[in-house]
């Protein structure tokens, strides 16, 4: 990719984070914003949006943190194994076993009561979901042999990179992070190729 494409690639991640955080910011918090936008306060309003909008930023680039990882993985493997199936066995492990982590080890730590694991299990259906139709839509896009390392960068990477919200288990926080991450492996999966292809 040449280096103008690669920073506009770069600065297009940048702008899913801010956007995708604001957005997620204001309506998790509603009740707490609601009165400022009823009370127009457009200092206050903008204060808070420049926040979110920096801690957008900072979830993106630890998700293209991510995916400059997560590619070069991906491309090591591809070399060591010289076997998609292989690799792709090897990867759909990893979704399971990372899958079964994030339920069992968050009901072991987080649950004090005695309480149901169900409510652990929703959050990480939700995110192999996402995970399944934007791998879809990659295949759509390429070809099958994407779909299972698609779907590990959705799933494993994004569970990798939302370990900080995790490990403070505040609700808040752990859609705060966990949405605009999702957003921008997305968008940096499927919109990689089309920045690639400019002249």
């Amino acid at each position: 990719m040449k280096s103008r494409n690669l920073v506009r690639f770069f600065f297009s991640v940048l702008g899913v984070g801010a956007l995708t955080t604001s957005i997620v910011g204001f309506a998790i918090e509603w009740g707490r914003y609601k009165e400022l936008f009823l009370s127009f306060e457009v200092l206050e309003i903008l204060s808070v949006l420049f926040w979110f909008i920096g801690v957008g930023m900072i979830f993106s680039v630890i998700a293209q943190m991510g995916f400059v990882i997560f590619l070069t993985i991906h491309r090591f493997a591809l070399e060591i194994f010289r076997s998609h199936s292989l690799w792709n066995s090897i990867q759909l492990f990893l979704i399971i076993f990372v899958a079964f982590d994030l339920v069992y080890l968050r009901f072991l730590f987080f649950e004090k009561d005695g309480g149901s694991i169900i409510p652990y299990i929703w959050l990480p259906l939700f995110i192999l979901a996402v995970g399944i139709a934007a791998a879809y839509a990659k295949q759509k896009q390429s070809s099958k042999k994407t779909f299972v390392s698609a779907l590990f960068l959705m799933f494993v990477f994004t569970v990798t990179e939302w370990f900080p919200a995790l490990r403070v288990n505040e609700e808040d926080w752990l859609y705060l992070m966990l949405l605009p991450l999702l957003a921008c492996n997305a968008f940096q999966l499927l919109m990689l190729p089309k920045f690639q292809a400019r002249a």
